[in-house]
């Protein structure tokens, strides 16, 4: 293997560019040359590729989002468009592929080794940390520091004016960013997909909050906790509590931003592992890190495993909020 290529892929993530410049450093460590595709799989039809040397990722690892970018590609769901990604990337002379990403990003690299056979190697990159073989993904501890940074402010001006947030975070089919911030910012009420909550209850909660003598409430929603989100929960606690709420979404704010120390690091760590799975001719698993141990996971367990919650950190969100 002597020449080897960096993408991102899907919704961005701080720590991204902490792992393509360990891609790049370990790579040339190595006596490889590394190439970096821009967009995506997008950038790998369009042919849109870039070579990188340590320079090039000099001052990038404090940094957010990508600098290679990140694009959706319709095209690449067909075979059509994974022929050509392909073929550009033959005619590069393209070795091996490290693809940093979520879900969506094992899946197109599946295909792109079952079709064309092209070694590909992957790096879990997305806030949500609901990828399976790995105990966090890159982007998540960030995504979860920057939440928690908002919600204390928005409950200094809940208990300024004793009113009860309902904050929503992202998480339309995991709920691990709305639980960590949800014990970290001392949240009366979590609600997550993976254990569903309804209104009434919710609302029993914040009225026994209120009879304790607390000024305020705040109540964490995963945005795919609830149907139709923090505001439609809003409007049905209300019917029970007869508190009206203040709805706050915080939305991409999350995915934007320095990464953290831990994201950084993770980052570093991941990248330069992928880089040594490659020489050491594994295809079609991802890294990740799990009891602080490097661990190979293949992508067909990473897509269809489920990654599951720790309930145990849900019951003691409930036993904090007393």
């Amino acid at each position: 293997m002597k020449r080897i290529a960096v993408f991102t892929s899907g919704g961005d993530a701080p720590g991204m560019n902490a792992a393509i410049r360990a891609v790049v450093r370990n790579g040339v460590a190595h006596g490889l040359e590394v190439i970096g595709i821009r967009n995506g799989y997008q950038g790998m039809i369009e042919g849109d590729l870039v070579p990188l040397g340590p320079r090039d990722v000099a001052n990038t690892l404090q940094r957010g989002g990508t600098i290679l970018l990140t694009a959706r590609s319709k095209e690449f769901m067909t075979p059509e468009g994974r022929a050509k990604a392909a073929a550009n990337l033959k005619k590069a002379r393209i070795d091996g592929l490290i693809a940093i990403g979520g879900n969506g990003t094992y899946a197109g690299a599946a295909k792109l080794i079952e079709e064309h056979q092209i070694p590909v190697v992957g790096a879990p990159g997305t806030i949500d940390n609901d990828l399976y073989g790995t105990d966090y993904t890159i982007g998540f501890d960030t995504a979860v520091n920057t939440a928690l940074e908002a919600i204390d402010r928005i409950r200094d001006t809940a208990a300024s004016h004793s009113r009860v947030f309902f904050i929503e975070v992202m998480g339309r089919h995991a709920g691990f960013i709305a639980l960590e911030v949800g014990i970290a910012g001392g949240a009366e009420v979590v609600v997550i997909p993976e254990i569903p909550t309804d209104a009434k209850t919710c609302a029993e909660v914040i009225n026994q909050s209120a009879a304790k003598g607390k000024r305020s409430s705040i109540v964490v929603v995963a945005e795919g906790g609830y149907p139709g989100g923090a505001e439609q929960l809003e409007k049905d606690v209300r019917q029970y509590s007869g508190f009206e709420g203040r709805v706050s979404v915080l939305g991409h704010i999350q995915r934007g931003g320095s990464p953290t120390a831990k994201d950084r690091v993770l980052a570093s760590r991941l990248g330069a592992a992928a880089v040594e799975a490659l020489l050491m001719g594994a295809s079609g698993v991802a890294v990740g890190e799990v009891n602080s141990e490097i661990r190979l996971t293949p992508f067909k367990e990473a897509i269809e495993q489920r990654k599951e919650i720790d309930r145990k950190k849900f019951e003691l969100a409930k036993v904090l909020a007393l």
